[in-house]
C-alpha cells in the first residue's frame, strides 16, 4: 500500500461543483506508546515502542477529539496528559487528561477526566509534543491512539 504525507490541512467540500458547500476539516489519529504511565517527571510520548521511536508531535493548530487507550491488564493507577510547544512555552501538562484512570479506555470531548485543553487548539502557531506526567504512581505502560483535526483557517470557506 503506499503512503502520503502532505502539508496540507485535509478539507472537503464533499463534491459541491456550485461552492456553496460549507468545507469540512478531516480527522486525523495518531497512535501512541507510554512506556511508564507514572513517571517521576513529565516524559515526552513516543509513536510507537520501538527502541529510540520519535516523539509524538502533532502539527500548529491541532484539536484533541478524542483519545483511545489500549490498557495492559496490569495497568492501574491515574495519570496526566498534556502537550508542550516546540520551544517550551507555552506548555500544559494536564491539558488533555487529567487523573485519567489507566483503566479506563476511551475519553472523549465531557469526560469526567479531559484537561482543560481538550476540544480546543493547543497552539495556534507551534508544533506541540504530547506529554505525560504521573498522576498516582504504577500506571504501567499504554497503548492508544488520539484523534484530531487542524484547524481550518478559512474556516469552511472554499478557497480560489
Amino acid at each position: 500500500m503506499a503512503v502520503s504525507t502532505t502539508q496540507s490541512i485535509w478539507r472537503s467540500g464533499g463534491g459541491d461543483q456550485t461552492r456553496t458547500a460549507y468545507c469540512g476539516t478531516g480527522l486525523m489519529v495518531a497512535q501512541f506508546y507510554i512506556a511508564d504511565a507514572g513517571p517521576a517527571s513529565t516524559a515526552n510520548v513516543k509513536v510507537s515502542n520501538a527502541t529510540n521511536a520519535p516523539d509524538l508531535i502533532l502539527p500548529a493548530g491541532a484539536v484533541v477529539t478524542g483519545i483511545t487507550i489500549h490498557t495492559a491488564a496490569t495497568a492501574s493507577g491515574t495519570f496526566d496528559l498534556g502537550w508542550v510547544t516546540q520551544d517550551g512555552s507555552p506548555s500544559d501538562t494536564n491539558g488533555l487528561l487529567s487523573g485519567a484512570s489507566a483503566a479506563t479506555g476511551n475519553f472523549v470531548f465531557g469526560t469526567a477526566t479531559t484537561g482543560d485543553d481538550f476540544g480546543l487548539v493547543m497552539d495556534s502557531d507551534e508544533l506541540v509534543t504530547i506529554t505525560v506526567t504521573d498522576g498516582t504512581s504504577g500506571a504501567g505502560a499504554l497503548t492508544g491512539f488520539i484523534t484530531y483535526y487542524v484547524t481550518d483557517p478559512l474556516v469552511g470557506q472554499q478557497s480560489a
